[in-house]
Formats: C-alpha cells, sequence, structure tokens
C-alpha cells in the first residue's frame, strides 16, 4: 500500500484556512446538520469509485470521507469489509486514494473531502509525506479510528503544518475525562459512534447517541457529528435533531454492491440516498 503516488497537481487549500470548518458553519448557519457521505476508494473500481463520491456531492452530501481500504478493518461491518476486499483485489493503493480526493476535491470545491483510514498505511507511508500528500490533492483532513490520541502527535504536528483537521472518534463507552482527552487533541469535528460495535446499517438509532453527544459538547466547542447506523432520511432526521452532522456510510455501499454491474445503477442509487439523506437532515 506505500507505492509512491505519481505527481499531484495541488489543490490545497491556504494555510490556516479549514475548509472542514467552513462546511460545517455553513450547514448550521442553514439552521440544520450536515451530511457526511462515505465511500473507499478503488470500489467497485478505482474510476469508478470517483464518480461515485461525487454522485454523493450531487445529491446533497456536504462533507464526504473516502476511506482508505485496508486489508483488516477491524472497525468495520460486513458491507464495508466486503467493498475493501473488492478494492484491494482491483490493486487499489494509496496513490489511488490521493487520486480520488484530488479529483473529487477538483470537481466540487464547494464540499470537504476526507480520508479516513486506519493508522499503519498511514505511518508506512510516511507521516509527514501522507500529510504532504494529502494537502496537496485538495484533502481537508484525516479521521484515524485507531490512532490513539496518546500517539498522534507526530501526524498532528504534520497535519497541521499543511492545513488538515485530525478527526477522532468517541464511542458510548468513554469516560467524561476521555472525552475532553479526546477533543481537545482533535479539530474539524469529533466523530460520536451511535452505538457499540462494528459499521453497518440498523433499523434504529442507538439510543446512547442522544447521551454521548450531550457529553462530548460538554467538554468542545468542536461540532459532534454522529455515524454507525443511519440509513434513512427518518434517522437522519432523528439524529440531526440533536447532532451537528449525520455520518452515513454502509447504506451507500449497500446501494453500490446491489447494483452489481450495473454502474448506472449504482450511482444513480447513491444519489438518490443522498438526496433523501440530505431532506432528512432539513426537516425541522
Amino acid at each position: 500500500m506505500a507505492s509512491k503516488p505519481n505527481a499531484i497537481k495541488s489543490n490545497a487549500i491556504k494555510p490556516g484556512a479549514s475548509k472542514l470548518s467552513d462546511r460545517l458553519s455553513a450547514a448550521k448557519a442553514e439552521g440544520r446538520a450536515a451530511l457526511i457521505g462515505y465511500l473507499p476508494a478503488g470500489f467497485p473500481t478505482v474510476d469508478g469509485g470517483i464518480r461515485a463520491v461525487n454522485a454523493l456531492i450531487e445529491g446533497g452530501c456536504d462533507v464526504v470521507e473516502i476511506g482508505l481500504p485496508h486489508s483488516d478493518p477491524v472497525l468495520d461491518g460486513a458491507v464495508i469489509q466486503t467493498a475493501d476486499d473488492i478494492a484491494l483485489r482491483g490493486g487499489v493503493r494509496i496513490k489511488d486514494v490521493l487520486r480520488t480526493v484530488q479529483e473529487v476535491a477538483a470537481a466540487h470545491p464547494e464540499a470537504a473531502v476526507l480520508v479516513m483510514t486506519y493508522w499503519n498505511p498511514v505511518d508506512r507511508y510516511g507521516v509527514a509525506r501522507f500529510a504532504a500528500d494529502l494537502a496537496a490533492a485538495g484533502g481537508a483532513g484525516c479521521i484515524l479510528p485507531d490512532l490513539p490520541v496518546e500517539e498522534s502527535g507526530e501526524w498532528r504536528k504534520a497535519a497541521e503544518a499543511h492545513g488538515l483537521d485530525t478527526v477522532f472518534v468517541v464511542a458510548p463507552s468513554s469516560k467524561d475525562a476521555r472525552l475532553a482527552e479526546v477533543t481537545a487533541a482533535g479539530s474539524g469535528f469529533v466523530y460520536a459512534a451511535a452505538v457499540m460495535g462494528v459499521t453497518g446499517t440498523r433499523s434504529a438509532v442507538g439510543s446512547l447517541a442522544e447521551d454521548l453527544v450531550a457529553r462530548t459538547r460538554a467538554t468542545t466547542d468542536l461540532p459532534v457529528c454522529v455515524g454507525l447506523g443511519v440509513s434513512n432520511a427518518e434517522q437522519a432526521a432523528e439524529v440531526a435533531r440533536f447532532a451537528d452532522g449525520v455520518i452515513v456510510g454502509s447504506a451507500f455501499v449497500q446501494r453500490i454492491l446491489s447494483a452489481g454491474e450495473d454502474e448506472a445503477a449504482a450511482l444513480d442509487g447513491v444519489r438518490a440516498l443522498a438526496g433523501e439523506l440530505a431532506a432528512g437532515v432539513r426537516r425541522r
């Protein structure tokens, strides 16, 4: 996964600016939660994945997370594991992830483009190198679900040097003192896992989510965005009532999987779902 990327034309944001904060603030100014969509790079192919992420934004996502496929995605459920496996068998590399960021950021300058990745690929690629290349591609930041705050100093220094936000994940099991430690180290927003366990769509949003958001807000002024389980407009509206952002991943991946080899149907499916979810976060 650590192959050297091709030369990347710089789409980097200006030092000190935060595209992610701007997008979340714009949604708040409209009196609504932001919609954040996730898809892994290279799924179902690199080019097809780029078109799929573009479709998320066209459907109404304010922010997109581009996953860096991993051979052992321990925090992801079966749906995203399947997508990662397809991408890896297709030969996806970090250079393809960066290319996805670059093309999406160039096509949709109004959106904030993040990378969501486990720590090991970043460490192997080179921390400073990854931060520089992500910023040059137009990335707004990185979500690092398995990087402990205590071990994040090198990354945060590199990210700050390139104007990148660092998003950490908190869970219902997090004690208040731990929430304060995590939120003090992060930027952009706080990713609040609505339920315990791995990613995946669920029939109902976890009951612990609202309490976790309230406890997290008590420690920080950062927006708190909720993910893990949201799959339809009703759930999006429910979460938008108490969170600053609604994060959806597995439901988008499932739309592509269900379409099989019909790419047009896959793109229509994710674009339509994004539209439904965008309407959900706008419900009063």
